[in-house]
């Protein structure tokens, strides 16, 4: 289907009207569209973050914003779609709910928009399972590592077993999980 979106890229970018605009704001608005058709090959983005890189590209305000209304209405982008695509991709990773929150923020995506997507993807899925299989995972490739401090009467164990754990709680909490879902599980590691 995108294929054919791509392919119908030449009847869409061809200029409408009666002829009154001038040949410079339609030969703009083709290479905004055509620039926006390229990034959108390459993956689904969010109105917000096309009208950032169309405006980064040099394109005018109008010519911007022209070009982003006229790919939502022919459905090429649409905000809670991305949304959809862009959080089953991240839980994929695995990266937690709050880490996938603030990537969807920082692309300009609408709060109900998030909320919906996420909302919808946590029918689906346990963060607590997860957290558990990377805390596994993680702390059995950390169990070698040297101690923090020498210990002499046989805790250096105990010590690595602490910087191990310590190791993986920051990298669960990097990764955007919650931290009393973190905690719990490195307790019970």
């Amino acid at each position: 289907m995108k294929k054919q979106r791509v392919k119908n890229l030449a009847l869409l970018n061809k200029p409408q009207g009666n002829g009154l605009a001038s040949n410079s704001q339609s030969h703009s608005a083709e290479k905004a569209r055509a620039y926006a058709f390229l990034l959108l090959k390459f993956r689904l983005r969010s109105e917000a973050e096309l009208l950032a890189r169309l405006k980064l590209k040099g394109f005018s305000e109008a010519v911007a914003r022209d070009t982003v209304d006229f790919l939502r209405d022919k459905e090429f982008i649409d905000d809670r779609v991305f949304a959809k695509g862009w959080v089953a991709s991240r839980l994929k990773k695995p990266f937690g709910v709050r880490r996938i929150k603030q990537e969807l923020l920082v692309k300009g995506l609408d709060k109900q928009v998030i909320e919906d997507s996420l909302a919808e993807a946590k029918k689906d899925y346990s963060e607590s399972q997860t957290v558990s299989q990377l805390a596994q995972k993680r702390f059995s490739r950390l169990k070698g590592i040297e101690p923090l401090k020498p210990q002499g009467n046989g805790l250096a164990s105990n010590s690595q077993s602490h910087k191990a754990k310590s190791r993986v709680y920051a990298y669960l909490l990097r990764r955007g999980f919650s931290p009393d879902i973190v905690s719990e599980t490195i307790k019970q590691l």
